[in-house]
């Protein structure tokens, strides 16, 4: 009887102990759950009993789970997948249970090991000194994963290693109980990325582009630095961050950023999905094509390509002897000379009416304006053009009205000539769009680039494609990609549209140009693209840590630095009033052509008159000859 009463005691309390501590691991893995600061989706692959499983739902539901899941481990196919977003979903796994090693080498292969997805591996059967368990040896944990040890309610270890081939890191997971409630040490309260910034001198692989092969001697000295310039302004940049993260470094170059060629990826894109690097230092575009292959982390270095012309004269797109006052001020103008016109005409028939001049020829009446049409216009149009006229009229009214057409006429060609030189000094505005620069009398050149030559060569959308083929390089004519100094010569002569790296090209710029001349610039973007990006490996374990860094840099200013050492700013617009401009053929154009359109006309009717007066001469002679023959007969 005495015996049988003690192991009903003892039973009782080694069950007693044994929901002692299953409670408080349970608590346990609600307490870590809510140490990640954000709602989780647990997927749990225990073989508990079903009491201890209710248990755990139960302390669950009270740390914001959304969801939980549960896998027979003795059916172990695939890892659930679940309605909510990637991290979101937590991984529990008891290593006692059977098959649980096959499921954590399926997450393994299927890539789950990863950041965002966060794992509680529970190991308490482990004795052993050697923390990692044989299940974890050929799993891949890298610095981005969130693995959490639990060997039992004392001894919690997060686990990782820096690369493929480094050594376990392991960190203490402490907890204290604060009140019979499990409480997390706040060491672990920042994200996975900012407590593990010290990559310990692992090394770090990076690819940078050079398209000249003398680059490499002068990454930092400034020497050429318009020469891969993208390159050299992020070469010490890319230090400061492996600097940054404590990371040794092995440097790659490639003649190309990448692209694809018959299914692969040549250049530095190459690199980057081959793996064979962790991070590409020279920013390229951001394309549709590269999303898929590679990830963008951040924009060290805001330059873009455009086409950048002096704006051309107005006279090259517009009549400038049109364009000086609006179509209503013309019609107004017409509208006020035929109003004249008529008063005239009705002053002078009038004063003809009133004096003596058609009763008697005198001298008096030799220099008096005559009432017909032919006699009023020609005045209007020498007091237009600003001459004299040999008649006028001598009367009160007509003297008035005489004045006001000289007064008139006067104060319009004033303004007209005003109106016309001030065009003569302005640049026109009309080309804004690259169909505008396609069908205007700019040429076009290329900065001879990589990026260049396939972006243009490769052009599908209409416009660019006829830009290229009758612009850049237009039928049984070389290619137009030249090197900068070139184009820029070129274009400060003036109708000439360069597509160059505005952050280098104004370096030039400012070399070449005149003050007054870098008033006139305008730029229209051709590349369909954003401002280029640093790119890493698809999925890098090191891509927050890359991004955390770079914005360190940019905040303390060192990218700043790099980028004002290279690159400039488009320049400032002064000096415009003491610039000088030449009045050419072009702005003269239309004078010059009704000048010659006058002078033929002027021309024609000579020739007709000439005509006329020897036809006149002739006729006289023969009605002569005629008379005296007939006199002679008589």
């Amino acid at each position: 009887m005495n015996l049988t009463c003690l192991l009903v005691m003892l039973l009782y309390f080694s069950s007693t102990i044994c929901n002692a501590n299953i409670d408080q691991q349970s608590k346990l893995i609600a307490s870590v759950i809510r140490t990640f600061g954000r709602p989780a989706t647990v997927i749990s692959t225990v073989c508990w009993p079903k009491h201890r499983i209710v248990e755990l739902f139960s302390y669950l539901s009270e740390e914001n789970v959304i969801q939980t899941s549960m896998v027979h481990i003795d059916e172990v196919n695939e890892i659930p997948r679940t309605n909510t977003q990637e991290h979101y979903t937590v991984f529990l796994v008891d290593l006692t249970c059977v098959n649980s090693i096959e499921f954590i080498n399926m997450g393994n292969v299927q890539n789950y090991f990863r950041s965002p997805y966060r794992w509680i591996i529970i190991d308490k059967n482990n004795l052993a000194s050697d923390i990692i368990p044989q299940a974890l040896t050929n799993v891949n944990i890298l610095i981005d994963g969130e693995v959490l040890l639990v060997r039992n309610t004392n001894q919690l270890y997060l686990v990782y290693k820096i690369n493929l081939i480094s050594n376990w890191t392991i960190e203490p997971f402490n907890i204290r109980d604060d009140k019979n409630s499990l409480q997390i040490s706040n060491q672990f309260v920042d994200s996975v990325a900012l407590r593990r910034m010290n990559l310990k001198g692992n090394e770090i692989k990076i690819c940078y582009v050079l398209t000249d092969d003398d680059s490499i001697n002068h990454l930092t000295d400034k020497v050429k630095d318009y020469v891969d310039t993208i390159t050299k302004v992020n070469f010490p940049t890319t230090n400061h961050l492996l600097d940054f993260l404590n990371a040794q470094r092995k440097y790659y170059f490639a003649n190309t950023w990448g692209y694809r060629v018959n299914g692969t990826w040549n250049g530095m894109t190459g690199y980057l999905v081959r793996r064979e690097v962790d991070i590409g230092g020279s920013p390229m575009f951001f394309t549709s094509e590269r999303i898929p292959f590679v990830d963008y982390i951040a924009s060290p270095t805001p330059t873009l390509s455009k086409f950048v012309f002096q704006q051309p004269k107005l006279s090259y797109e517009n009549n400038l002897f049109l364009l000086s006052f609006r179509t209503s001020v013309w019609y107004s103008i017409i509208a006020l000379i035929f109003l004249v016109f008529l008063v005239l005409l009705i002053v002078t028939i009038w004063e003809w009416k009133c004096m003596e001049y058609n009763k008697t020829e005198t001298d008096f009446s030799i220099g008096v304006l005559r009432a017909n049409i032919a006699d009023i216009v020609v005045l209007m149009f020498g007091a237009a053009c600003q001459q004299g006229s040999p008649v006028e009229l001598k009367g009160v009214l007509g003297r008035v009205v005489m004045l006001i057409l000289f007064l008139t006429l006067m104060f319009l060609y004033t303004s007209y000539s005003a109106n016309i030189v001030s065009l003569l000094q302005s640049s026109s505005t009309q080309i804004k769009t690259l169909e505008d620069l396609l069908n205007s009398r700019i040429k076009l050149g290329v900065h001879d680039t990589v990026f260049n030559k396939y972006y243009f060569t490769t052009a599908t959308e209409p416009i660019r494609k006829a830009i290229y083929e009758k612009k850049i390089a237009p039928p049984g004519a070389v290619p137009r990609f030249m090197s900068m100094e070139e184009g820029i010569k070129k274009m400060e002569k003036g109708l000439f549209a360069f597509h160059m790296e505005i952050g280098v090209g104004y370096k030039f710029v400012g070399k070449y140009f005149k003050e007054g001349e870098k008033c006139g610039l305008r730029e229209i973007q051709y590349l369909q693209v954003m401002d280029p990006y640093l790119a890493v490996q698809k999925d890098t374990p090191y891509k927050e840590m890359f991004k955390i860094g770079l914005k360190r840099i940019q905040e303390h200013g060192l990218q700043n630095r790099e980028n004002r050492f290279l690159y400039e700013k488009r320049p400032k617009c002064s000096g415009r009033e003491s610039n000088f401009v030449s009045v050419s053929m072009v702005d003269c154009y239309p004078a010059l052509l009704v000048l010659s359109y006058g002078t033929i006309f002027a021309l024609v009717i000579l020739a007709f008159e000439s005509l006329w007066f020897y036809r006149h001469n002739i006729r006289n002679k023969i009605r002569c000859l005629l008379h005296e023959h007939k006199v002679r007969y008589h």
